[in-house]
């Protein structure tokens, strides 16, 4: 028997097998870790100001926490796992935990149209609203303006303000005094004169005049990284323009669109008493603070226009489960909610199996050529079939009632719509069974099928024993999923009804409206769109569908049995 002998040449304790790996790292490696790291943690560092500059320091703190982690764990040659899972952390945490997040804190408020702004934003926004011109004030040019690369209707509205030679730009000036900014008073002077500032929400800041190109009428024709909008593109947003103020001063001046072309420094009409919390106008007229707007105190008129975001507790999730008219709609919609999903998924896992059994008949000549045509629904975008369909069941010009002969008005009586959705939803989702299906027919040994046929059990009593068990055990979790995709499946029934038909009277309840369409007509499309209450909608969807799921993964793994 041999042994092994120590070699007198080595001396020293044992090595470390990760030092000869590490010394023999490449130089370009180890730079270009640090390159991707350092890019990385300025992408993050410019991100982070950015958050800062809008008042946002939640995000900067997430940012921060990103960064940290960034580099503690790839400027080490230590938590080698998590140098793969971290980046699919940050990712679990922005785009799925985050929103969970987000939405559900947004269930307990009153965060909709009219309801946007802290209470002091709302308290500036009524005053800069109520500004009124002083007869001997004077004008100045206005152009109307986005950031640059932004669209005429999102973005980000600005007033780009001149004042000619002639003139003195007084309370102009004292409120580019407070937001210095793009150019320090004094570079924003043209060479023929004309002083110019830029005017937001925020505040007012002196214009840099470099490249500005001033107009016949001493307006702004164009400016660096802003979009003047033309008098067309304007007017798509007239009402956000003359309800537009940038504030000047601490005593509530702001300037105000007078003409298209011209903006004036007025005064606020509407004052607000701190110690009572009250609104007072000029003429008297008290408003009180009541379920985040300010009210008239005798009752008598409309609320000032801008309310702010307040904490409501669970008043949102009482007015779904207590309040009749909604109460009502919501439990229609819940219960063709757990109707439609259930039904597509019996009905194109049945197609979808039938076929499949079919075609995995070895007799069957030519069924590659088969396979392609039946998938060929499930290939296309539904953006497309889904209007496709919808035009099709038009009651006078489409495909379906000019084939059949048939009168039906499919998208104006309820149960034709819901029949409809149902067909439209057939054809979309029997190629997806159909796929997974087949594989799951390949999949079961051809032994288990003849030991059936020896024992004497036919065709349709070794489909039912033999085949249907082993094939639910493959697909009984797809088919959860499928269920739970349907639940939410909003595009469809969007593209199609639209939610519809609805009943006379009521504008906000479809007869084949899922829950998160409600939601979304709520959020968005409603008289006066609550997304706080459709955030309280969409926590509902949240826990029926992860209970529904629960029970359905729950059973499909009882199934497992089978083997």
């Amino acid at each position: 028997m041999s042994q092994t002998v120590a070699d007198p040449s080595r001396s020293g304790p044992p090595q470390d097998p990760h030092v000869s790996e590490v010394a023999h790292t490449p130089v370009w490696v180890t730079v270009t870790r640090w390159v991707l790291i350092a890019l990385t943690i300025g992408v993050l560092a410019y991100a982070a100001q950015q958050a800062i500059e809008a008042g946002a320091w939640l995000i900067v703190i997430v940012v921060a926490f990103i960064a940290m982690s960034v580099l503690v764990v790839y400027s080490t040659r230590r938590f080698i796992p998590l140098k793969y899972l971290l980046p699919g952390l940050i990712l679990l945490l922005l785009f799925q935990m985050w929103p969970i997040v987000y939405t559900a804190a947004t269930a307990f408020t009153n965060y909709g149209d009219g309801h946007t702004l802290s209470k002091e934003e709302a308290i500036s926004a009524i005053q800069a609203q109520s500004v009124r011109q002083d007869p001997d004030a004077p004008r100045y040019g206005m152009s109307v303006a986005v950031p640059e690369g932004a669209t005429v209707q999102n973005g980000e509205l600005s007033l780009l303000l001149t004042v000619p030679p002639a003139e003195d730009a007084g309370e102009l000036e004292e409120g580019a005094e407070e937001g210095i900014g793009a150019a320090e008073l004094g570079e924003n002077v043209t060479a023929d004169g004309f002083q110019l500032f830029v005017g937001t929400e925020e505040g007012l800041e002196p214009l840099a005049a470099e490249g500005v190109e001033v107009r016949g009428n001493g307006t702004i024709g164009a400016a660096p990284g802003y979009r003047v909008l033309n008098l067309m593109e304007a007017n798509q947003r007239a009402q956000e323009v003359q309800d537009f103020a940038v504030p000047v001063g601490e005593d509530g001046a702001a300037v105000k669109p007078a003409t298209t072309s011209q903006a004036f420094v007025g005064q606020p009409t509407i004052s607000y008493d701190e110690e009572n919390d009250v609104m007072v106008t000029a003429e008297g007229k008290r408003y009180v603070a009541q379920d985040g707007n300010f009210v008239p105190e005798d009752g008598q008129g409309a609320v000032l226009p801008a309310g702010w975001t307040e904490n409501v507790g669970f008043d949102n999730f009482l007015t779904i489960f207590t309040d009749p008219t909604f109460r009502g709609g919501f439990l229609k919609i819940f219960l063709w909610n757990l109707a439609f999903p259930l039904l597509s998924v019996a009905s194109t896992f049945i197609l979808g199996m039938l076929l499949a059994l079919l075609f995995n008949d070895p007799r069957l000549k030519g069924k590659g050529i088969y396979r392609s045509l039946l998938i060929l629904p499930y290939a296309l975008p539904i953006f497309v079939t889904g209007l496709v369909w919808a035009a099709m069941f038009n009651q006078q010009f489409g495909l379906i009632n000019e084939v059949t002969g048939l009168n039906v008005n499919w998208l104006g009586d309820p149960w034709a719509a819901r029949a409809a959705l149902l067909i439209t939803n057939l054809w979309l989702g029997f190629p997806y069974m159909f796929l997974i299906t087949t594989g799951a027919l390949q999949s079961i040994p051809n032994d288990v099928k003849e030991a059936a046929a020896v024992d004497g059990a036919g065709p349709v009593r070794t489909l039912v024993s033999v085949t249907m068990p082993l094939l639910l055990v493959a697909v009984g979790p797809l088919l959860v999923a499928s269920f739970a995709f349907n639940f939410n499946n909003f595009t469809l029934i969007y593209l199609v009804t639209r939610g519809g038909p609805f009943d006379s009277g009521n504008s906000l309840v479809g007869n084949t409206d899922l829950l998160i369409n409600f939601a979304y007509r709520l959020a968005l499309e409603s008289g006066q769109p609550n997304i706080g209450l459709a955030s309280a909608v969409s926590i509902v969807i949240f826990m029926l569908v992860g209970a529904i799921s629960y029970i359905g993964f729950r059973q499909s793994a009882a199934l497992e049995e089978v083997n």
